[in-house]
């Protein structure tokens, strides 16, 4: 707790310096609130709106929550999938590579016309999101697997299996948490995505409303709750990081 503090109290400060600026700037220029309120302003909307966005904030959730799992499953299976068979590594790395160069926002509508407005396209999004950095990541740690440790395996007997499980695979999970935390932000703007394509409820429908009808503050609101949930599922995937690989967290810890 004590590190996080003498840590954190540095970018803590130049976040709340921006806001005072912010809020200065907004009063000393008389900005209009619909062109750009000032952080009050915004504030105020958060606290009074509570009734207004709570439903779309648990929608986006849920939502985020389902697609991340989704797909980090898909990108973990497909990662150890493809380092175990390098054939199939040659045949597909390449497709996944290219695959990144098709903007999602372009994708989604195509989606939408297949398979209809409901969860499914939805979910195909964030699972696209999802699944580029967890695979990615995932191959590139079990590929750095120690030479010497691969050998020494080998030399002990050891089967494909045991060497995956008892070498490989613990090897690549500082590289697999790394692409869950990048997924784990990615996740909650896929959400808000595929919620402006067309949803009922959600953090990218009360967003689109609060454009809309010129609600400049609301769009704030929802600009902000976006950012906490993201830190707040890359908190919780830092937390989990450090419970289950606690050997390397430690040793990092130390070394700093």
């Amino acid at each position: 707790m004590k590190q996080a503090v003498l840590k954190g109290w540095r970018p803590a400060l130049v976040i709340i310096l921006l806001f005072i600026s912010w809020e200065g700037a907004s009063r000393l220029f008389d900005i209009p609130e619909w062109l750009i309120p000032s952080p009050f302003q915004v504030w105020e909307e958060g606290i009074a709106g509570w009734s207004l966005y709570n439903h779309h904030l648990y929608s986006t959730i849920w939502l985020t929550v389902i697609g991340f799992l989704i797909g980090s499953t898909f990108g973990i299976v497909v990662a150890i999938l493809l380092h175990v068979t390098p054939v199939f590594r040659n045949m597909f790395y390449p497709l996944i590579i290219f695959s990144q160069n098709i903007p999602i926002i372009v994708l989604a509508p195509l989606l939408v016309i297949w398979f209809g407005f409901g969860m499914l396209p939805k979910l195909i999004i964030i699972t696209l999101v999802c699944f580029f950095p967890i695979a990615v990541s995932t191959m590139d740690g079990l590929r750095q697997t120690s030479t010497e440790l691969l050998h020494y395996m080998k030399m002990a007997g050891a089967t494909k299996r045991q060497t995956f499980w008892k070498l490989e695979w613990p090897h690549a999970l500082p590289s697999l948490f790394s692409g869950l935390k990048i997924s784990a932000t990615y996740s909650v703007m896929g959400a808000v995505i595929s919620e402006w394509l067309g949803a009922k409820e959600g953090i990218g429908v009360y967003m689109t409303l609060a454009s809309s009808s010129f609600r400049t503050d609301r769009v704030f609101v929802a600009i902000f709750l976006i950012m906490v949930l993201s830190l707040t599922f890359f908190a919780l995937i830092t937390l989990v990081e450090k419970r289950v690989i606690a050997w390397k967290t430690k040793g990092v810890e130390t070394d700093g």
